[in-house]
């Protein structure tokens, strides 16, 4: 796949677009200088259903598994989710803030929604990530450190990391090794 930004730097070309209603203003001033990894399957376990989408787009019926009935009223979104294939669809545009890490903190900051782009990978904590998963994430990052210089191995971090003892993604299944001798290429 052949990426790039368009030209407000707000869209990635090349991924599906299902605009989230769930996202507001970025706070006056605030730069992207975070990019958080996030792991998502629903329901839990199951991969290729329509149902993160369904989440993020405020569509998910929560009638249709057991699971989804705690998700009743919850709002939340990710810029991008690359799927088990490597494709991408994009949710929030980047000049946005999407609304993903919640309670969270990197490097003494809190809510790092405010300045970080949110990816989330189809997958779980302990179920490996797909080759073709790694691949596009590391043409996404590649493409992205271009627009923001300030997204460098050390400010690309997981849900775990902002959030621990809250959130576990993207979990020990996740090869943070790959991630950055790839990036470093």
């Amino acid at each position: 796949m052949n990426m790039a930004l368009d030209d407000k730097a707000q869209w990635l070309r090349g991924a599906r677009r299902a605009p989230s209603p769930n996202c507001d203003d970025r706070p006056q001033g605030v730069e992207i200088e975070l990019l958080v990894i996030h792991g998502i399957s629903l329901p839990p376990g199951e991969f290729g259903t329509p149902c993160i989408e369904q989440l993020f787009c405020n569509a998910l019926d929560h009638n249709a598994h057991p699971c989804f009935a705690q998700l009743q009223g919850l709002q939340v979104s990710a810029h991008l989710l690359i799927n088990r294939q490597g494709r991408v669809v994009q949710f929030v545009p980047f000049d946005k803030r999407a609304w993903h890490a919640g309670r969270s903190a990197f490097n003494g900051r809190e809510n790092c929604n405010d300045f970080s782009i949110g990816i989330e990978l189809e997958g779980m904590d302990d179920i490996a990530y797909q080759p073709a998963q790694y691949d596009t994430l590391v043409q996404v990052i590649t493409v992205l450190q271009q627009a923001w210089p300030r997204l460098t191995p050390e400010t690309i971090r997981g849900h775990c990391h902002i959030a621990p003892g809250r959130k576990t993604d993207p979990g020990a299944a996740f090869d943070w090794e790959q991630l950055y001798a790839r990036l470093a290429r």
